[in-house]
Formats: C-alpha cells, structure tokens, sequence
C-alpha cells in the first residue's frame, strides 16, 4: 500500500475534474479524497496499489475532456489506512 499526494494545476476547476477523478480511483479500488483549492489548483490523497497509484497519476495529466492540465506535483508517501473510500470534498 502506497499513498500519492497530487496538487494538479491549468484549467481543472468548474470542469468536472474533481468527479473524474473520484470515478478513477473508485474504479482502480482506491481511497483518499479529492478538493478544490482556492488558488484554482486541484488537491488529491489517494491510498492503495502502487499500479493503481500509478495508472490514476497518469490520468491526472489528462483529466476530463474539457480540463487543461499545466502541471501535476506530486509525492509518494506510505499510506496509513485512513480511509474507508474515495470522495470529494468541499
């Protein structure tokens, strides 16, 4: 079990990005939460499989079709089982 910290940044706000990222990880099986942030940018904690991790980071450089993703930051971090799902918050 892994845990990737995300902040995504371009046009990733008002575009559904938040839900497309919530509909990815549930389907990978994984857990954590996605928020707006107030500089526009997206944040995301997700926990589970290293290729899980892996195959969400990689959509996270796409995002929904009407997003523009400039940059995504990220980090590994070891998980600590916080979460139980994988939701949007507010």
């Amino acid at each position: 079990m892994k845990r990737l910290h995300a902040i995504v940044t371009g046009r990733v706000q008002g575009v559904g990005f938040r839900y497309f990222v919530q509909q990815r990880a549930a389907k990978l099986e994984l857990t954590g939460w996605v928020r707006n942030q107030w500089d526009g940018s997206v944040e995301l904690i997700a926990e589970g499989s290293h290729l899980g991790l892996q195959a969400l980071l990689k959509a996270l450089y796409q995002g929904p079709p009407s997003a523009r993703v400039t940059d995504v930051n990220f980090t590994w971090q070891t998980a600590t089982g916080d979460f139980r799902s994988f939701r949007v918050k507010f």
